[in-house]
């Protein structure tokens, strides 16, 4: 099987192992089964919806990392302004990753191409897995015939995490970064920095960096100094 031409590179953390799932674990079950066997039940795929920052780029990225070259990772939102002549020939893996349908929802040109897209992957038996910030009834789409091939998808709802639950998030990151973040240092972080967890997690990125350069442990008086340095407070 040949790669498509696309110019995406997965992100080096968006693996399962580094996802923090608990809340979600219908989801990552199915995704990990699809990732490992395409046609390990007789379903069309999935759809992921949540809000931002929730980790569905995340989820996306990581099916495709496990499943490899059968598998194709499109964020739409890149290649809107492209057009949707980037979907053609995409039926051909068995794994197709659309992330971010909402933002092409109501183009006309895009829905056409994205019914077509449908009727090629669920005719030769592959998946579709779509993520938007709404659930299927509720994303924009105007051509009928799409909003009904897209309702086949069971749809899985992203929960956002609570206060513990981020920080236990940023550690099981940190892990996976060979770092150690003490609780009551993600607690402080949590307090002086903006609550997503994209934000957290680029925090988190700075930090490693700034701590190999000194050769620090992630303590409180240390991110303190980094984030006055920085004006992050």
């Amino acid at each position: 099987m040949t790669q498509l031409v696309l110019p995406i590179r997965l992100a080096d953390h968006a693996v399962f192992d580094s996802f923090y799932g608990n809340g979600n674990e219908p989801l990552l079950a199915t995704l990990l089964e699809l990732a490992t066997d395409a046609h390990a039940d007789s379903g069309y795929g999935c759809w992921l919806w949540g809000s931002a920052s929730t980790g569905k780029t995340h989820l996306l990225q990581a099916v495709c990392d496990r499943a490899g070259d059968r598998s194709v990772y499109v964020p739409l939102s890149m290649f809107a302004e492209a057009g949707p002549a980037i979907l053609e020939g995409l039926a051909s893996r068995e794994l197709v990753c659309l992330d971010d349908i909402d933002v092409v929802a109501g183009d006309t040109d895009w829905e056409a191409a994205l019914f077509d897209l449908c009727n090629q992957v669920f005719d030769v038996g592959s998946q579709l897995l779509v993520t938007a910030h709404s659930a299927p009834r509720e994303c924009p789409i105007r051509l009928a015939d799409l909003a009904s091939r897209l309702s086949r998808l069971p749809a899985f709802h992203i929960q956002a995490l609570n206060d513990e639950q981020r920080i236990e998030a940023l550690q099981l990151r940190a892990r996976h970064r060979g770092l150690e973040l003490p609780g009551e240092t993600a607690r402080y972080l949590l307090k002086r920095s903006r609550r997503d967890m994209s934000s957290l997690y680029e925090l988190l990125d700075k930090l490693d960096l700034e701590a190999l350069r000194a050769k620090r442990r992630l303590t409180i008086p240390f991110v303190r100094d980094v984030l006055q340095l920085s004006g992050s407070r």
